[in-house]
């Protein structure tokens, strides 16, 4: 397979989702929602295989994008799977998913009431023993050191954006209000001087 055969297998895949779909995390069985989804980028590998792939975004035009994708890949495509929507109020029954992906979505929260908002929604949509994957900003490596908080877990970040930053006490806390379980350690991988971005891998609690 050449480099661009890859990228249209791949698209702009997040490399740490990746990493989780060559451990199998994934089956074609199981229904995967990507909340806060935008153009796509992570769900093209999944409609390039048949995957059950939903997705929801605030923004208009990147939903429209999103489908845009699905219909060009596959034109059977049920393009209602991508809708415009908050995360933290999505127009899905409760336990709905086997797995749902929040790829850099979670560090616009604008506080830590959103913050749990946004994720109290994922989780009641997934399933008891469902895979949860989180990929957002934290404060590993120091990074908050010349971070001015802004208020309600907001910061300046070096790299001039302001995020909601999971600290290890609020990953503390959001693993024992909702029971979460690690499927692996956590990592963070730090652009020197600018930002820290961790990834997490929980499964939701069986009842």
């Amino acid at each position: 397979m050449d480099i661009k055969e890859l990228n249209n297998l791949l698209g702009n895949i997040d490399i740490y989702l990746l990493d989780q779909i060559l451990k199998g995390r994934f089956t074609k069985e199981m229904k995967i929602l990507d909340a806060g989804c935008g153009e796509g980028r992570n769900c093209i590998f999944f409609l390039q295989q048949g995957y059950q792939i939903f997705g929801v975004d605030a923004d208009p035009v990147a939903v429209q994008m999103a489908k845009i994708y699905a219909s060009t890949i596959n034109k059977e495509y049920d393009l209602h799977r991508f809708q415009r929507t908050l995360v933290q109020d999505m127009p899905f029954h409760e336990a709905a998913f086997d797995a749902v992906i929040s790829s850099a979505v979670l560090h616009f929260a604008k506080n830590k009431e959103e913050f749990f908002k946004m994720l109290g929604e994922m989780l009641r949509v997934l399933k008891p023993g469902g895979y949860l994957f989180i990929r957002t900003c934290t404060d590993r490596d120091g990074i908050l050191k010349n971070a001015p908080h802004l208020g309600g877990g907001v910061y300046l970040l070096p790299d001039d954006s302001e995020r909601f930053i999971l600290t290890e006490q609020i990953e503390q806390e959001m693993v024992e209000q909702y029971g979460l379980q690690y499927l692996e350690h956590p990592k963070s991988v730090a652009v020197h001087g600018q930002r820290s971005m961790g990834v997490y891998i929980f499964s939701k609690p069986e009842n």
